[in-house]
């Protein structure tokens, strides 16, 4: 059965329209080229999330992680509250900073993460399946010793459990702060619908809900330390060219807005006081510039490419 059709059984009533932004079209075109560019690595292979006709995602069309996933905001602020997560834990901190791009190339990794999570979400499953694979491939090599003398590798299966429940909880937690909060139920089916894909990527025991992420942060609160590196990502976060060279003054705001939205015990923990966190007027401005990007439609972006796939109008995930 189709997505469409699903959505359809779901809902005995018509769904309210929230009607695209509109925008001048050279606006429009503008920021579509600058949304293509940013999912599409020069480095790495092109993605069309148009191909195959009519194949599915890991995650239904009919999801709330595909409504979430569509914020570019949100997302960016979401995506460096997990990495700020990610690397309080001390295996997942020296593998991430010793086997990537990060400190060399930020923008470049930052273009490979965030495709990975689109093809993730909207990719077609037999699409998202071969990248996942060739991740777990690649992490496969990833191995070493931390400062403390800690063996790690990138595919153990408890560091996989951190950097899955890390995500979901930041791309979550910045739609619920920043965007419209979510109820109990609704956190609970952003878990459940992240465990297919958790688990080809060999992330076995994560959380399915609110109640087990919570009770996985608990379990993991010993483990977490501070380290300068924190400090060195959130730098290399304000100052990296990530978006348009008119947006740039905006990016340092969109951090502090992750920093905020890190959980108030792990923020102690890591020694991120409240002036590296939002100040009371900023903010409204996140808050608007989340609903702004909540209603626009960019013709290239993944998540409208994917609904035109499944042949669902493009317009599919304003309603």
């Amino acid at each position: 059965m189709s997505d469409a059709r699903l959505l359809h059984r779901a809902s005995g009533q018509p769904r309210r329209l929230l009607s695209p932004l509109r925008l001048p079209a050279v606006l429009t075109r503008w920021l579509d080229t600058r949304a293509r560019d940013l999912m599409q690595p020069p480095d790495g292979p092109g993605f069309d999330f148009r191909q195959p006709p009519g194949e599915p995602a890991l995650i239904p069309a009919d999801s709330l992680s595909w409504r979430v996933f569509k914020n570019p905001v949100s997302l960016f602020i979401g995506g460096v509250t997990a990495v700020i997560l990610e690397l309080a834990e001390p295996g997942v901190r020296s593998g991430v900073w010793e086997h990537s791009s990060f400190r060399s190339a930020p923008v470049r990794r930052l273009q490979r993460t965030g495709l990975a999570a689109m093809v993730t979400v909207y990719g077609a499953r037999s699409q998202a399946e071969a990248m996942i694979a060739g991740v777990v491939r690649a992490h496969d090599r990833v191995t070493g010793q931390t400062p403390a003398g800690q063996s790690y590798r990138a595919n153990d299966p408890a560091l996989l459990n951190w950097v899955q429940v890390t995500a979901t909880f930041g791309f979550a937690e910045a739609y619920h702060r920043y965007l419209r909060p979510l109820a109990g139920e609704e956190m609970d089916r952003l878990y459940a619908e992240a465990l297919p894909a958790a688990r080809l990527y060999g992330a076995t025991d994560a959380p399915g809900s609110e109640a087990e992420r919570q009770a996985l942060f608990a379990a993991m609160a010993e483990r977490l330390e501070p380290s300068p590196i924190v400090f060195e990502f959130l730098d290399l976060m304000r100052h990296a060219p990530a978006l348009p060279a008119a947006l740039r003054p905006f990016q340092a705001l969109l951090v502090r807005a992750a920093v905020e939205a890190t959980p108030d015990w792990v923020r102690g923990r890591l020694g991120l006081g409240p002036e590296l966190g939002l100040r009371p007027w900023e903010r409204p401005l996140v808050r608007r510039a989340c609903a702004a990007a909540d209603r626009l439609l960019l013709p290239s972006a993944a998540p409208v490419q994917a609904c035109l796939r499944l042949g669902l109008p493009a317009d599919y995930l304003f309603r």
